[in-house]
């Protein structure tokens, strides 16, 4: 038998250990406050005014004021007076051609037989004696707008990263193992 050497190798072996890498991302709500001031409507409206004014129709019910009957009783007298002249003056016409019919003196004094009224001392009566006069005004309005106020403190993301770890390492280690053959030392 012939001596034989003997020859084992055994291979190296590398581990790899691995961890994933994670992200985590948080944020906060955001703060908000929200402040809101009304609108305001302010309108202002002065009352009408009303204005009734009688003093025709008082004049033509009881003559008016002691100053009104005495200004148309005198002017009315002033007119009572010239048409009296007028009539002097026609009857003086027709006395004057009492050789004419119906010229004569029983003739022109007979017919005035009838009195004389007295000036009227009240105004004249109508429909339209009293005046009504409304006196309007606008309105006045102001508005104030409503204001809304708003304000917002934003929070930024917290990120949180993890990384990915790698473990390389030698799980064995490479060998080559040399076995010389048994030698018989009897010669």
């Amino acid at each position: 038998m012939q001596p034989i050497v003997q020859i084992r190798q055994t291979s190296a072996l590398i581990g790899l250990d691995t961890t994933a890498g994670s992200f985590s991302i948080t944020q906060p709500k955001a703060e908000q406050q929200i402040t809101t001031t009304q609108g305001e409507w302010s309108i202002h409206q002065t009352a009408p005014e009303l204005t009734i004014d009688q003093s025709q129709a008082r004049a033509a019910y009881t003559g008016g004021t002691y100053r009104e009957m005495s200004q148309r009783i005198y002017s009315g007298i002033e007119q009572l007076w010239l048409e009296g002249i007028a009539k002097r003056m026609e009857q003086g016409e027709r006395m004057a051609n009492f050789h004419k019919p119906g010229n004569s003196i029983a003739e022109v004094y007979g017919e005035d037989w009838r009195p004389v009224s007295y000036p009227e001392i009240r105004g004249e009566a109508s429909y339209d004696n009293v005046d009504i006069h409304i006196e309007t005004f606008p309105v006045s309005m102001e508005y104030q707008p409503a204001e809304v106020s708003v304000q917002i403190e934003a929070r930024r993301p917290e990120i949180n990263y993890t990384p990915a770890t790698l473990d390389i390492y030698l799980r064995q280690k490479s060998s080559l193992s040399i076995i010389p053959p048994e030698i018989d030392i009897q010669i």
